[in-house]
């Protein structure tokens, strides 16, 4: 087989909490009277909670914010979040999701999650992923967001081997550039499939069967 791992972010590709974000963020740039859509929330994909603020705040134009107050604005976010992930089950785990990993597993491959979000191990829990994976990278372990390569070569470095080992699964183009960037080979999904951002880009998860082989 070409690789011995994949790595998965976990956001858009094994489970999609895009409209819990977008809720969430809606909620709080509503308090503060900042214009916030479905465009800009697009933006946000695969980028840091921090990093998600300062661009909703592009569009601010009240008197200027500390960064404790810009603490309280991203945790206020974080909670509302939180709360909206109480509603997600093994359900909200696609099937072909499942049944790929689960494929992949058999053929002996190591599978690991790599995400910028600190909500990695409580979404896990909540789809039926809890333990499942054999290293999970994420914004509880890692001080720099994607685009930058941290939080894979984090993963690579928990699996125990070297970035052209592994295949890196992404939806945002920011993941795919964090994967090239880390020497890895990026399969993606998505949006960032639709942009042409990875070596491979699939129409369907099922395909990474025969992208490993």
């Amino acid at each position: 087989m070409k690789y011995k791992a994949i790595i998965f972010d976990l956001d858009g590709v094994i489970c999609s909490t895009d409209e819990y974000h977008y809720l969430a963020w809606k909620a709080m740039a509503d308090s503060i009277g900042v214009p916030f859509d479905r465009k800009i929330n697009n933006r946000l994909r695969g980028v840091s909670r921090m990093a998600s603020l300062e661009i909703i705040l592009e569009r601010y134009t009240g008197p200027a914010l500390s960064d404790a107050e810009k603490g309280t604005l991203a945790e206020q976010k974080n909670e509302l979040y939180k709360e909206y992930l109480k509603n997600m089950s093994p359900a909200d785990l696609p099937d072909e999701v499942n049944a790929t990993l689960q494929e992949l597993n058999d053929m002996g491959l190591k599978l690991a999650i790599g995400s910028s979000s600190k909500n990695t191990p409580f979404i896990l829990q909540q789809i039926g992923l809890g333990g499942y994976f054999d290293a999970v990278s994420d914004g509880n372990n890692i001080t720099r967001s994607k685009p930058d390569p941290e939080v894979f070569l984090k993963a690579a470095q928990m699996l125990n081997l070297p970035p052209r080992d592994c295949l890196v699964v992404e939806d945002a183009v920011s993941g795919a550039q964090a994967g090239a960037a880390g020497g890895f080979d990026v399969a993606c999904v998505g949006d960032a499939a639709r942009a042409g951002a990875g070596n491979y880009n699939m129409k369907a998860f099922s395909e990474l069967l025969q992208i490993v082989k």
